[in-house]
């Protein structure tokens, strides 16, 4: 069965960059590995602006569906969000909370689900990005949303290597000769603030 790796968490906090990372990573063990890129940038692009309220549902449904192709096909997947950021998203954007159901049910069937961190800065990339505003409030919702759905997840952080470095030590048991890791599930009662996550993180490290 193939192992599926959803990368979630706010903007600008390196998803992207840590799929393509890891994707090659583990394709370097021999492993057939697929990375799903995020469906929603490709639609902002195609369409030069971002979704409307309507073209949520969809938007999600088709970020679900490349993840299963990808899985039926590969040892590995790495996809770079889930639809589990859609449901954020229209939750956030426009207080619809409709898609959440569904999209807890498909991360539940994920076999990991790393959460980056809020350590890394801020970057605008064009109508892609709301703010730096709105990373505490995404990261809050997305925390809340794998509670609720009882997904265990691992939060990674770190700037440059370090990044790669966490998430594989995340999902170790995916690789082949490592002992078998848990996924780790941090709960905090100041999981929204930034300040916090990155003392929590300190601490962690030392």
């Amino acid at each position: 069965m193939s192992e599926v790796i959803t990368i979630v968490g706010a903007e600008s906090t390196g998803k992207t960059t840590l799929a393509a990372e890891l994707s090659e990573a583990l394709s370097q063990k021999g492993l057939r590995v697929a990375r799903v890129d995020e469906y929603l940038r490709e639609f902002c692009t195609l369409h030069g602006r971002t979704p409307q309220a309507h073209e949520q549902a969809g938007i999600a449904l088709e970020q679900a569906r490349r993840i299963e192709v990808a899985a039926a096909e590969h040892d590995i997947v790495v996809a770079d969000t889930s639809a589990l950021m859609i449901a954020v998203y229209s939750d956030l954007v426009f207080r619809d909370t409709g898609l959440y159901a569904e999209a807890e049910a498909r991360q539940r069937r994920y076999r990991h689900t790393l959460l980056t961190a809020l350590d890394l800065p801020w970057e605008a990339d064009g109508h892609m990005r709301d703010g730096a505003h709105v990373r505490e409030p995404v990261t809050a919702l997305v925390r809340a949303s794998l509670t609720r759905a009882e997904v265990p997840y691992a939060v990674v952080s770190g700037e440059g290597p370090q990044r790669l470095r966490s998430a594989l030590a995340a999902i170790g048991h995916a690789l082949p000769d490592d002992s078998p890791q848990r996924p780790w599930q941090w709960i905090c009662e100041r999981c929204g603030d930034a300040d916090c996550e990155r003392h929590l993180l300190a601490r962690g490290d030392a």
